[in-house]
């Protein structure tokens, strides 16, 4: 009789998984459909700076990050950068290949640290799903999901002042990667306060203006490489 793979228990949310089998996503599948998985897959690295894909080329794989950060995104005609997801550990990207899409549509790029992350050709990801109906399932909703996302996102640009949105961004961040000390909760983050505007819709200036003032009012502390919320409650 098969087993099914197991699932370890993580520490805190920004801890990284080690393998494809701590993501949740691959929880319900059997050991054999585990082994299967890390045959199929390709761990690779990147630089910081670095493209995983471009826009326009062939969307023949998708990928699951392991440590680091990166942003999908796109172009405006007039050369700015807008980031329309951050992809942090144990997530997926790259799956719109699973529903369709024959070239990219958008970029995906390793913000300024080294990322490592696990490649899979979508017609071997296929195989798996077809197989596995559970798999199938959670990965139709993980799409789903993204959409709810962006469709949020869109929201949030029409009716969310920009200051909304950068404390907004703030939050979510907190809540996918932060790490509870008493009351307070730490973001160790890669993110420039040009990366925020692009990915909140809003200038560096704003940015910077938004985050003093947080600052002043004593709601957070941040510098280079950490934010620190001092109660998520009173962040507005």
């Amino acid at each position: 009789m098969y087993e099914r793979a197991s699932k370890p228990e993580r520490a805190y949310a920004n801890s990284s998984p080690s393998n494809l089998q701590e993501l949740s996503l691959f929880s319900g599948l059997f050991q054999s459909e585990m082994d299967h998985l890390s045959q199929i897959s390709e761990v690779r690295q990147a630089n910081k700076h670095s493209y995983i894909y471009s826009a326009g080329q062939h969307s023949t794989e998708l990928y699951f990050l392991h440590s680091g950060c990166i942003k999908i995104g796109s172009y405006h005609e007039d050369g700015r950068e807008v980031i329309k997801r951050v992809v942090h550990p144990g997530e997926m990207f790259g799956e719109l290949g699973l529903v369709g899409e024959r070239y990219r549509k958008d970029f995906a790029k390793s913000f300024n640290k080294p990322v490592k992350y696990y490649a899979i050709k979508i017609e071997d990801f296929k195989g798996l799903m077809y197989k596995n109906s559970d798999l199938s399932l959670s990965v139709l909703q993980q799409i789903g999901l993204r959409l709810r996302q962006i469709e949020n996102k869109l929201e949030a640009m029409v009716f969310q002042s920009s200051r909304d949105r950068i404390v907004a961004f703030l939050k979510e961040t907190a809540n996918k990667r932060g790490r509870q000390i008493g009351y307070e909760t730490l973001i160790r983050h890669s993110f420039t306060h040009q990366d925020i505007a692009n990915i909140t819709g809003t200038s560096r200036q704003t940015v910077t203006c938004v985050l003093n003032n947080l600052k002043k009012a004593n709601m957070i502390h941040i510098d280079r490489k950490n934010i620190l919320i001092r109660d998520m409650e009173s962040l507005h």
